[in-house]
């Protein structure tokens, strides 16, 4: 599990692909302090499995699902991304749930600064959209930020320069992608309450017209 609070910018060393995935080596310093094969890191918000690490690098396999399902296809040399080591039992929490698991990604359509604030909008699917709620969380590529507005098929978010100068949405334009993962708790709620409902017979509070026009109303 992570927060959302990113760490440390990492740089793309490598990218190795396959047919349907691939493999990622990232120079980092921060999240190398005390890191072991097996440990989960968030990239951009997607959590990868450390399966080696030396010289200030380490490598991360990517499967074909995350592939699709995150901007992590377009990855080059060079590539900036914002690393989060998981959160220590321990440790404060700082952002808000975040799992790691990538709901989709959305395109940035509009970045305007209002004083010292750059607001950010999003575009994104109607799937993503449906958990979106205003002063609710939202990861974008792994960074906890909280939702300022919400439109039909946007929303934005305002942030800081603190932000901006230590994660890579400073260096975001309009166009770029942005993978998304909505708040977890929207869509546990989501589940309980279909389920408990669908199982139910269709309830019904016994009030009809005649009775509101027996009681004066």
């Amino acid at each position: 599990m992570f927060t959302g609070i990113v760490e440390e910018i990492g740089t793309v060393e490598e990218v190795k692909r396959g047919s349907h995935s691939a493999e990622l080596k990232i120079r980092a310093s921060t999240v190398l302090e005390d890191i072991h094969v097996g440990d989960s890191i968030a990239v951009n918000g997607v959590c990868l499995t450390v399966t080696s690490f030396g010289g200030n690098v380490f490598s991360a396999d990517v499967m074909h699902e995350t592939l699709n399902r995150s901007s992590l296809a377009g990855m080059t040399r060079g590539s900036h991304v914002n690393l989060e080591r998981a959160m220590a039992a321990d440790g404060r929490f700082g952002g808000h749930i975040v799992a790691g698991h990538v709901d989709g990604t959305g395109k940035i359509i509009d970045i305007r600064r209002d004083d010292t604030a750059v607001w950010f909008t999003v575009q994104t699917s109607p799937e993503v959209m449906r958990y979106i709620v205003e002063k609710g969380s939202i990861t974008i590529d792994g960074i906890s930020l909280t939702v300022a507005a919400v439109g039909k098929t946007d929303f934005s978010v305002s942030t800081i320069p603190h932000t901006l100068a230590v994660t890579t949405l400073g260096e975001k334009k309009t166009g770029d992608t942005v993978n998304l993962e909505n708040d977890i708790v929207g869509k546990y709620v989501e589940k309980f309450v279909l389920e408990r409902y669908s199982s139910q017979p269709a309830f019904s509070s016994g009030i009809t017209r005649d009775f509101l026009n027996k009681y004066g109303f």
